[in-house]
């Protein structure tokens, strides 16, 4: 019998910028619909997340604007977009709350992580709410301020 490959475990890619940009209400976990050449890509750790959302459209959920890098060996013969948008996989019940929430003023849907479950590729995605600018700088001086008290606990810590 041929050995079992061990498939990476964790994190492939994140949206930093999302945390940074919104008030996050409630996360989901979406199954992706690859290609072949997107997983192989996957594996290698070549995709970004920076500024990608997901449209709602026609009772089915879409990730826009998800970068997947095609490596060098991927195959001639299919044409890779790496940009292409990719079908979100969730049960009827998960899209009609998101359908239901992003209808409301404010509200909309982004992409927070990709990551591995098993062998299968995950997105995890969050029903989320634009943040003005002064409430990034609020949570911005409020991480500071944590900064700031862990600094001063460990120094305490070392003085004794």
């Amino acid at each position: 019998m041929a050995k079992q490959k061990k498939h990476p475990q964790g994190t492939i890619a994140q949206n930093k910028k999302a945390m940074h940009d919104y008030f996050v209400e409630s996360r989901f976990e979406a199954g992706l619909a690859l290609a072949g050449w997107e997983v192989k890509s996957l594996r290698a750790g070549k995709a970004q997340l920076v500024d990608s959302y997901v449209l709602l459209k026609d009772d089915e959920a879409w990730l826009m604007g998800c970068h997947i890098t095609p490596l060098k060996t991927a195959s001639t013969h299919v044409i890779a977009d790496p940009t292409r948008t990719r079908k979100l996989l969730l049960n009827k019940r998960e899209l009609e709350k998101l359908f239901g929430s992003v209808q409301q003023k404010g509200y909309t849907c982004v992409a927070l992580s990709l990551y591995w479950k098993q062998h299968l590729v995950k997105c995890e995605i969050a029903l989320a709410k634009g943040k003005k600018d002064f409430d990034k700088r609020h949570t911005e001086k409020e991480r500071d301020a944590d900064r700031e008290v862990q600094r001063a606990m460990r120094s305490k810590g070392k003085d004794e």
